[in-house]
Formats: C-alpha cells, structure tokens, sequence
C-alpha cells in the first residue's frame, strides 16, 4: 500500500513538472518570438547615451555606496578624537594626511550630492517634477549643484 502511495506521489509530481516545463516551453517560444523583434541590434555602451535622469539616479546611487563606505573612517577618527586630549591630537595628525583629506572630501562631496538627489526624489514622489522635461531640468540642477557643492567642499577642507 505504501508502494502504490509512493507511486501516485512520483506520478503526481512527475505531471506538474511535465506541465510546468511544457507551459514555460511555450511561454518561452511566445516570448521569444514577440521580443526578438524589438531588441536593439548594437547593444555598445559606449554608443548609447544615458538621459540625465538616468545619470542621476545612477549618481545618487554611487553616493550613498561611498558614504556607506567612509562612514566607518569618520566614525573611527571621531571615536579617536574624544577617546582623549592625546588621541584628538592623534585624530587631527591622521586628518592632515592627504590621502584622509581627499576621502572625508569625498565624502562631503557625496554627502552634499546625495542631499540635493534625495531632495529631488522626495519632491518627484509629491509628484512634482515628473514631466520629461521637469525632471530632466532637475537632473542636471542637480548635477550641477553637485558638483559646486562639492568644491565649495574642497575649498573648504584645504
């Protein structure tokens, strides 16, 4: 009696996989033969543009990797400037290094775009600014507020 239980749960199995299989076959084939029509010929990156937008989406994106990534650093060098009057002294020897200076300005750098990008998600989901036209104009502000941020920043870090 188990035998024939196991049977039917095998046989049983074998039929929804079968049918699965069959109806992804044929979804595959339907899908296959509808797309191949509409995709691009070149796919070169270096050919394609991206609109504004996209960049800005991608920016915004990269700057919250790079603070995700300094923010240890930074939390690290203020851990050691309050661990004592010797170790700020250490924390400020460690902040005139050049290398340390261009991170934590990188970090501003990314802090300031990532603030203006946001700001501009925030508005979008309100539902401003989600014309072409609007959020391609609020993409390069953006951009542009960016990158004067981010020598407002360099100026003054040195």
């Amino acid at each position: 009696m188990n035998q024939i239980k196991t049977q039917g749960v095998i046989v049983i199995v074998y039929l929804a996989r079968y049918t699965c299989e069959h109806k992804f076959q044929q979804c595959f084939q339907i899908r296959q033969t509808v797309v191949k029509k509409q995709r691009p010929v070149n796919l070169d990156l270096s050919t394609m543009s991206l609109p504004p937008a996209a960049i800005s989406s991608i920016l915004h994106r990269v700057s919250g990797v790079i603070m995700l990534v300094l923010v240890g650093l930074l939390v690290w060098l203020l851990a050691k400037s309050l661990s004592s009057p010797q170790g700020f002294a250490e924390a400020q020897a460690i902040f005139q290094h050049p290398v340390v200076k261009f991170l934590v300005w990188g970090f501003l750098a990314a802090l300031g775009y990532h603030l203006l990008a946001g700001i501009r998600h925030i508005f979008m989901d309100l539902g401003f600014g989600e014309e072409k036209e609007s959020g391609r104009t609020t993409a390069i502000a953006a951009i542009v507020g960016g990158v004067i941020l981010a020598v407002l920043a360099g100026v003054w870090l040195w």
